[in-house]
């Protein structure tokens, strides 16, 4: 029993940090425009990877495929930090 509500609490805390970002590129927040342009996907890069982690939060909430939903966030989490680290620098 404690196992699974740890489990669970996990689950939410990754899908919470997931879906927090998806309010700012979804409504063209100023920041998330600066950082796609800045990467040369605006606006398809800022919908697309919103869209993807709004499919990876779902994904990890259902048991059978938390599994495919924590890849797919680990994907983007990736992409993220490489586009930090080579591209946009840290401070951004």
């Amino acid at each position: 029993m404690k196992n699974n509500i740890f489990n669970y609490f996990i689950k939410l805390t990754a899908v919470v940090i997931l879906l927090q970002t998806l309010y700012f590129k979804f409504s063209g927040a100023e920041e998330s425009i600066y950082i796609f342009t800045s990467l040369g996907l605006e606006p398809y890069g800022r919908i697309g990877s919103g869209v993807i982690e709004l499919i990876a939060s779902i994904l990890i909430l259902i048991p059978k495929t938390t599994l495919i939903g924590a890849l797919l966030a680990l994907g983007t989490m990736i992409g993220a930090m490489m586009s930090h680290l080579l591209i946009l620098g840290i401070e951004v």
